[in-house]
């Protein structure tokens, strides 16, 4: 469910608030492990890269999670950013 009053949280502040800091991991350590470069995991982060389906399988199997889990935060995120700037058009249809 989408947050009324707030912008739902980006699924990298998740990574980092829950995940890196309460394991002692840092981005690079994280990086390594996954193979993949240090700027990809900083973009997810920094919120200036998203959760794709390959990222979440891979979270969801070092992380012991699911790969819903970060689809469906990157899900929210982008859902309610889309709202922001959404015009609403009329209906076809009357009800």
């Amino acid at each position: 469910m989408l947050p009324k009053n707030r912008q739902p949280t980006h699924p990298g502040a998740i990574l980092k608030e829950q995940y890196l800091e309460p394991m002692g991991l840092t981005q690079t350590e994280l990086a390594i492990h996954l193979r993949w470069t240090y700027s990809k995991i900083n973009e997810i982060i920094n919120a200036k890269r998203g959760i794709t389906y390959e990222t979440a399988l891979s979270f969801a199997d070092i992380f012991k999670t699911t790969p819903d889990l970060w689809l469906n935060l990157q899900k929210n995120y982008d859902l309610w950013k889309a709202q922001k700037k959404h015009i609403k058009k009329k209906a076809l249809i009357a009800s």
